[in-house]
């Protein structure tokens, strides 16, 4: 196995959460904690950066698909976690970038090359390089993204069904509301601000936008609710990300001098809200937090925004929720692509069962966050129906 050298790479703050005990069971119970020490073993042995690159392109896929085959009932499914848990992967991913950052190569390797390997270690393990629809015509195309768990220090027990739903709906095909069928293609982005700054989210939707028929950001947002958010702000808050780092700014994008304060939805709100799609009531949320022209208090306008005001807060907040609802929308019109119908859809927070709610003393899993989980993920997938079918 992979030594660590003296010297090498701290960890990060995400890391060197791997240590805790949740991380370790849902490892284990998954059978995912074999991952990292053959990638290590695998890294030792290549004598070369373009076979280290092979190597880390190769696991980082190859986790992905482990994930989604886990998840849609394909392969092992492991120890003691459902199918649809979307934690081994997150914790997966940390624990092969945390080896690739403390491996020291018999060749040498600079700051650089071991920037771009972790770059493609973390693409190929979020399924952001491998989005893939048929040719052809008579199908509808649908890409949807999810995120990472994330307030893991509060407990590291949690779960994101944005980041499930996408593991449950990669490569699926669905029938939508209008009868025609539909390919789901998703991809998982980090709760990390820089990445954000560095434009990962226009990087992996670019190439993509002009080819599909809608698309969809997902998050985990408001207890007990669905919320169809009608608009994203340009503004940062401040809450801490996965590296427990803070940024208190305008969303930082490609030519400021013509960047928008608000970007709105264009996914049939009226109609996915007026749909029975599940269980959790859907909402559409058109409340946003302004500054108005000339003013600098801040003001909750339940209707929207008005003429001239700055963002303090889309109707999914100012984190990066908001801000990947914000960027796709923002990327869509300055592609010109004004009528793709495309937006933000924030889940029910996903909440463990009774008796297990403190994470010193509860369990990693349960019967109610299972169930939770379980009609969250369905109800994203009857909602998407519903958007595809109501062009």
């Amino acid at each position: 196995m992979g030594a660590r050298t003296e010297g090498a790479p701290a960890v990060t703050a995400e890391e060197a959460r791997l240590d805790r005990p949740a991380p370790r069971e849902i490892l284990r119970l998954s059978g995912f904690d074999s991952l990292a020490p053959r990638f290590a073993d695998a890294l030792a042995d290549a004598g070369s950066f373009a076979a280290a690159e092979e190597t880390v392109v190769r696991y980082g896929s190859g986790l992905w698909r482990r994930a989604v085959d886990r998840a849609q009932g394909r392969g092992g499914a492991g120890g003691g976690l459902s199918r649809d848990d979307d934690r081994p992967l997150y914790w997966s991913r940390l624990a092969l970038t945390r080896e690739l950052r403390a491996w020291q190569p018999r060749f040498g390797i600079q700051e650089e090359g071991r920037a771009r390997l972790l770059d493609r270690l973390e693409r190929a393990s979020r399924g952001q390089d491998s989005i893939r629809y048929p040719a052809g015509k008579g199908v509808k195309r649908i890409l949807l993204t999810g995120f990472d768990p994330f307030t893991l220090d509060r407990d590291t027990r949690i779960s994101n069904p944005s980041g499930a739903t996408a593991l449950a709906l990669d490569g699926t095909w669905l029938r939508t509301s209008d009868g025609s069928l539909a390919r789901v293609e998703t991809t998982v982005f980090p709760v990390r601000w820089q990445d954000f700054a560095d434009g990962t989210v226009e990087r992996t939707l670019r190439p993509h936008l002009s080819e599909v028929d809608l698309f969809t950001t997902v998050s985990q947002g408001r207890p007990g609710r669905f919320d169809i958010e009608r608009t994203n702000g340009a503004w940062r808050g401040g809450f801490p990300d996965n590296e427990n780092l803070s940024r208190t700014e305008t969303v930082p994008v490609d030519d400021p001098g013509t960047q928008p304060q608000w970007t709105t939805t264009t996914l049939p709100y009226t109609a996915i809200t007026a749909a029975s799609t599940g269980r959790f009531p859907v909402y559409d949320n058109t409340s946003v937090t302004e500054l108005p022209a000339g003013s600098d208090t801040p003001v909750v306008r339940p209707g929207g925004p008005t003429p001239g005001s700055a963002a303090r807060a889309g109707g999914g907040g100012n984190y990066l929720s908001n801000e990947i609802a914000y960027r796709a929308t923002l990327l869509r019109d300055r592609l010109g692509l004004n009528r793709l119908p495309g937006g933000h859809v924030h889940t029910p927070v996903l909440d463990f069962g009774p008796g297990n709610t403190d994470p010193a003393t509860g369990t990693v899993t349960d019967a109610t966050f299972v169930r939770n989980r379980l009609d969250i993920i369905a109800q994203v997938r009857a909602i998407v129906a519903v958007a595809a079918g109501s062009r």
